[in-house]
């Protein structure tokens, strides 16, 4: 198994990529970390918001899609979160100084990109838990383009 630099997997740059490594990944898993640290991006006096598990669960995902693709010879592209459904975490923030372990399982994919994860952060004594709904399509161009409002999963106007 391959492994890569997290900013190497994600579409993103600089303060944008919120995770810190990938752990492991596989056809169907990826595991990342992150160290919530004073200063970074969002982070407050209680530490990261909880809101924030959303972002870092999307990015684990962007990071197993940057894994498949890198792995098959490809380049990294954008995807889109689409939603969430049942975000549930018990804490308001990840405090400063802990490592959050964020995990994304795929429970779904379909030909045309778009998949669903079962994903889970961990640290001591806080878990969050949510399953993501993500488009990723083979070209991502028409999607980005404002002036298209109606497109088929292909990019398409219907």
């Amino acid at each position: 198994m391959s492994t890569w630099p997290i900013e190497q997997l994600l579409p993103h740059a600089g303060s944008m990529v919120w995770l810190d490594r990938l752990i492991e990944w596989d056809a169907e898993r990826v595991v990342c970390e992150r160290t919530v640290r004073r200063g970074d991006l969002e982070v407050t006096a209680d530490g990261l918001p909880a809101w924030a598990g959303i972002e870092l669960m999307a990015q684990a995902i962007a990071a197993w899609n940057g894994c498949q693709v890198l792995a098959a010879g490809g380049q990294v592209r954008p995807g889109f979160l689409l939603g969430t459904r049942a975000y549930r975490v018990d804490a308001d923030a990840f405090p400063v100084g802990s490592t959050l372990r964020v995990e994304a399982i795929r429970t779904f994919h379909d030909e045309d990109g778009m998949a669903s994860f079962a994903c889970r952060i961990t640290t001591h004594g806080i878990e969050a838990e949510a399953r993501l709904t993500v488009f990723s399509p083979v070209d991502p161009t028409p999607f980005l383009d404002p002036r298209n409002t109606r497109l088929d999963p292909t990019g398409n106007a219907p």
